[in-house]
């Protein structure tokens, strides 16, 4: 079930990509915001390779679109970006997620250091947290694609 809502999301946020030109993907929603569609696709990408690939799988993943002097890279940087290439390499992180997931058990549990110090994850939260991370942005990118086109739905 989890899986089954992560892919519902997932393919949602392609949906609301379909179809656009790069332009039209790179089209921030209002001043002084800098989301953009392709911003969500390049931050779900590091999301992606985040919790699942480096968290779940424990793989060394190095950042695609920020950087520690460039937390916000994924949304901000998207102004010459190669959207076509941006959303290969969505595919791409998805695919590794799913990988890295593949056989878990959700009561496998992984750490992480955050600043305040050693945090204990499970598999479970992480699918938890993708879906609510999905859903937030997804309502984001139902905005963005109404401004773009007056396209609106799932």
């Amino acid at each position: 079930m989890l899986e089954g809502w992560l892919d519902f999301h997932r393919a949602t946020l392609r949906v609301k990509c379909a179809g656009l030109t790069d332009e039209q993907l790179r089209l921030r929603s209002v001043e002084p915001s800098t989301l953009s569609l392709l911003g969500l696709i390049r931050h779900m990408t590091e999301v992606e390779l985040g919790w699942f690939v480096r968290g779940v799988g424990g793989e060394e993943v190095t950042p695609m679109y920020y950087s520690d002097d460039n937390l916000d890279g994924d949304f901000d940087d998207v102004d010459d970006a190669d959207a076509a290439a941006d959303l290969a390499a969505y595919e791409a992180a998805v695919e590794r997620a799913r990988g890295a997931a593949a056989g878990a058990s959700l009561d496998e549990v992984f750490e992480r250091t955050r600043s305040t110090g050693v945090v204990r994850y499970q598999v479970r939260w992480v699918y938890l947290h993708m879906i609510e991370e999905y859903a937030r942005h997804n309502g984001h990118a139902d905005l963005l694609r109404q401004r773009i086109d007056g396209a609106t739905g799932d």
